[in-house]
């Protein structure tokens, strides 16, 4: 069987909606706005986006951390995860998203012990008093778009030879990962991305759509003997 290795999104992909913009809208003033406009239409990178937003927001950690509580995750991740780890196909989170919400959001939904088996690349964020600052993804080596968090970078450290990468996600953040994946899970803005630019990908709703394609895929591979 081809080694499959999947690489998903965070915000609005694992989470059934964008928890950066949560975040914004309950702990920022309405300023945020403009910048993610500035980032939308291709002025800013998303690192620069994030930097000047998350300097606007006035939180504290344990507040971020109730806020977590709230956010719900897709509900077929959890099925995706185990029959991709029971089929050998790892997952990995690359987010632009920061640490303590995904980290918090995973182990309310899914408990520690699928955190064990599933590495994330994020950003950081550090507080003095009730001000976060961001900490980005490999400081030191920016990312030639200005990305906060270089998706193709993880994906090319994680690349093996022979490997079937495949990406899934929802939005302009990921417009990078899926050009550097075999195949891409698209919906959103990042499928209307995909399509315009030509990048073989599948439209999907849920991880369902995801799982569904993983059980067709293994029962091909087994039906040719590869498996």
């Amino acid at each position: 069987m081809t080694p499959i290795k999947f690489f998903v999104d965070f915000d609005g992909t694992v989470t059934t909606a964008d928890v950066v913009d949560l975040m914004l809208e309950r702990f920022a003033p309405e300023e945020w706005r403009s910048v993610e406009k500035d980032w939308a239409e291709g002025r800013i990178g998303s690192r620069e986006c994030l930097s000047r937003q998350i300097a606007l927001m006035r939180v504290s950690r344990e507040d971020l951390k109730k806020l977590s509580l709230e956010i719900q995750i897709d509900p077929y991740f959890r099925a995706f995860l185990k029959m991709a780890a029971l089929f050998s196909a790892p997952a990995v989170v690359v987010s632009d998203g920061f640490d303590v919400m995904i980290h918090e959001i995973l182990r309310h939904r899914l408990g520690d012990g699928f955190l064990e088996n599933l590495p994330v690349f994020c950003n950081r964020l550090e507080w003095r008093g009730e001000k976060p600052a961001a900490v980005f993804a490999g400081d030191g080596a920016p990312c030639a778009h200005g990305c906060a968090n270089c998706k193709p970078r993880v994906i090319d450290a994680h690349r093996r030879p022979g490997d079937r990468v495949i990406f899934v996600g929802d939005g302009l953040s990921d417009r990078f990962a899926a050009k550097a994946a075999d195949l891409t899970f698209a919906k959103g803005k990042l499928l209307k991305f995909c399509e315009e630019n030509k990048i073989t990908h599948e439209s999907y709703s849920t991880f369902g759509d995801v799982l569904e394609w993983l059980e067709s895929n293994l029962a091909r591979e087994r039906a040719y003997g590869r498996f």
